[in-house]
């Protein structure tokens, strides 16, 4: 069976997590992802946080699957003809340098469209143009100038981070989105075109609730926050939904740092909980039958609920409210999440054997298209593709010999 993006050439010059994560995913979709690095040293991570001596780390494992990898000299004369062969003949080249970086090698936009005209050029910045585009962005300053950290935590807190990645791989997922547009586009214009997303931005668009309530904000205090005091921002309103449906995460048995469960509150959900915490006399009290008198004590609320819970594992309270379609979902630490069996079969945490460290854990792709099955391989050694993908640009093993020895490649 074909691959979703079988025949499609990517040139990956990314680095670090948000270009990358982009890139696996094109790589898991079917597409060859040629990753240029540089000789001797590679991609950064490649060294970053490592668990083993000279052995790759997972931080670039879990990053490179199904690549290939070649080393180039960019600031050689021959390895600037080898990277323009390559241009010519790919699909997508995707950077996330910083500003003027790719220019500074002598390829600004206008040169790299000269040489294929086709070519779909995708970069990853921390900002748009204007006041912060010369910034250096991380992931924890994108959730900081996009809105997740003034909104995360708890009010009498500070400012907090969350754990999921939204700066790095949130930026990634949304440049993926806007490639596959960019080839799309092209069947029907014969055009490449260049496509940039900024890290502020993708983290914005994954706060635009908060904007929502900002602007509700006009109009009076939010009832659906659990704050009782609101000023003209948008508070931190710790485990809160922020949405329609109230929700909270109350402790669990035995009481460890991740016994908790997340549990909602819906209208038709009141009754059978009120009978299931032992407050059947509540499912039809008039001052805790409606969600309008429950919204003002939502408190006490997940107080009585937390009497409850308090007395079973989060995986029996799972097992009870969902048995009457109450939603909830138990809090899971990573080490709860690369041993779960059901991730396992799913392939959404996956198994994978590498020559230097053994067999690792790494997350599965998380599309799932029923005519293209991915198969996780994994990420490329350094420059261990060198003489394959430099033989497909039509150089001889002479050529190669030459080009090792005066360190090109």
């Amino acid at each position: 069976m074909g691959k979703a993006l079988e025949g499609v050439r990517v040139l990956d010059m990314t680095h670090v997590q948000s270009g990358p994560s982009s890139t696996q995913l094109l790589a898991w979709l079917g597409a060859d992802v040629i990753k240029l690095e540089t000789p001797g040293r590679g991609d950064i991570t490649r060294g970053q946080l490592r668990d083993l001596p000279g052995v790759d780390s997972l931080y670039f494992t879990m990053l490179n699957a199904n690549k290939r990898s070649i080393t180039l000299n960019m600031k050689s004369d021959e390895g600037k003809e080898v990277f323009e062969k390559l241009v010519s003949g790919v699909d997508v080249l995707v950077e996330n340098f910083g500003p003027g970086v790719v220019d500074r090698f002598g390829y600004p936009w206008e040169k790299l469209a000269a040489l294929n005209p086709r070519l779909v050029y995708a970069s990853i910045k921390g900002f748009g143009p204007g006041r912060y585009a010369d910034f250096k962005a991380y992931e924890v300053v994108a959730q900081a100038m996009g809105g997740a950290m003034s909104t995360t935590g708890f009010e009498d807190g500070p400012p907090t981070a969350t754990g999921a990645q939204i700066g790095d791989s949130g930026t990634g997922i949304h440049l993926v989105a806007a490639i596959l547009a960019a080839l799309y586009q092209r069947t029907s214009t014969g055009r490449g075109q260049r496509v940039q997303v900024a890290m502020q931005d993708a983290v914005l668009n994954l706060c635009r609730v908060k904007l929502r309530d900002q602007q509700r904000l006009a109009h009076g205090p939010l009832g659906e926050y659990p704050n009782d005091q609101f000023g003209d921002e948008v508070p931190r309103s710790g485990n809160a939904s922020g949405g329609g449906q109230p929700g909270w995460a109350v402790k669990c048995a035995p009481g460890g740092p991740n016994d908790y469960i997340y549990v909602i509150v819906q209208p038709p959900g009141w009754a059978p909980l009120a009978r299931l915490i032992g407050k059947a006399e509540l499912a039809d009290d008039p001052a805790w039958a409606t969600p309008e008198v429950r919204l003002s004590k939502l408190d006490k609320m997940f107080a009585l609920v937390e009497e409850w819970t308090e007395k079973h594992t989060k995986w029996e309270v799972m097992e009870k409210l969902n048995a009457h379609n109450i939603p909830c979902g138990p809090i899971l630490s990573t080490k709860e999440l690369i041993e779960d069996e059901t991730l396992a079969e799913l392939g959404s945490v996956v198994e994978v054997p590498h020559p230097e460290r053994g067999t690792f854990k790494t997350v599965g792709c998380p599309l799932k298209l029923s005519d293209s099955p991915v198969e996780i391989h994994r990420s490329p050694l350094l420059g261990e593709h060198n003489d394959e993908v430099l033989t497909e640009l039509g150089y001889s093993e002479a050529e190669l010999d030459k080009f090792r020895a005066a360190g090109v490649i």
